[in-house]
């Protein structure tokens, strides 16, 4: 980041380990103080964020419901003052054939990947449009462009935040506010450790 973003105020959802606590410690680096936002335990995040010399609080919080969201939201309003950035890193990736898979199984994957994204968004904007800056990044996925199984919910869920992504992105370019995605492809981090098989990070650990 440049050296502009010293002293900005940044939240992270889904930050208390994997991609979110990468972002977090490296925006710490780059000047920016972290709201820490996850419904796991994200102390280590805040410990990587104060070692880098900047200001971090944890605030538990599930994206996919609107009351926790605007809870979120004041808690952080009221800590910082003001949110400059926001980064929706927030995601689950159950894997499950569409064969077996219910609208509850859909709904559970569209309502934290998309709408959370949607809802911590919203809640933060009013604020960057007043000040006439703001960074939103949302988490697509390389999966948009593979071929994959099991992942009808998910896939469905991140062309969703593409397409919100573009949208908001014009809604938003007179404020002086910029909307990006980012499409990682796997990552070696707890949540894929835990659900992919070793032989999928041989090539990495062969290297």
């Amino acid at each position: 980041m440049a050296k502009g973003h010293q002293n900005k105020v940044a939240v992270i959802t889904g930050a208390a380990n994997g991609i979110g606590q990468a972002f977090a410690q490296r925006l710490a680096e780059d000047g920016v103080h972290i709201a820490v936002v996850d419904r796991d335990d994200a102390s280590e995040t805040v410990k990587l964020v104060e070692a880098a010399g900047r200001t971090a609080i944890a605030v538990t919080c599930d994206v996919a419901s609107e009351d926790w969201v605007a809870a979120m939201a004041g808690e952080v309003q009221q800590h910082f003052g003001h949110i400059d950035i926001v980064v929706n890193c927030a995601g689950i990736f159950p894997q499950k054939e569409f064969a077996d898979m219910t609208f509850a199984d859909w709904r559970r994957v569209l309502s934290i990947n998309l709408d959370g994204t949607f809802l911590v968004t919203a809640a933060f904007v009013p604020g960057m449009r007043a000040r006439q800056w703001g960074r939103v990044v949302n988490m697509a996925s390389s999966t948009l462009g593979s071929v994959v199984t099991g992942f009808a919910h998910y896939v469905a869920s991140k062309g969703g935040v593409v397409g919100f992504t573009r949208a908001l992105a014009t809604d938003l370019a007179g404020d002086g506010i910029t909307v990006n995605a980012i499409s990682p492809g796997l990552t070696r981090s707890p949540g894929t450790l835990a659900r992919a098989p070793r032989p999928a990070f041989k090539s990495m650990d062969e290297e």
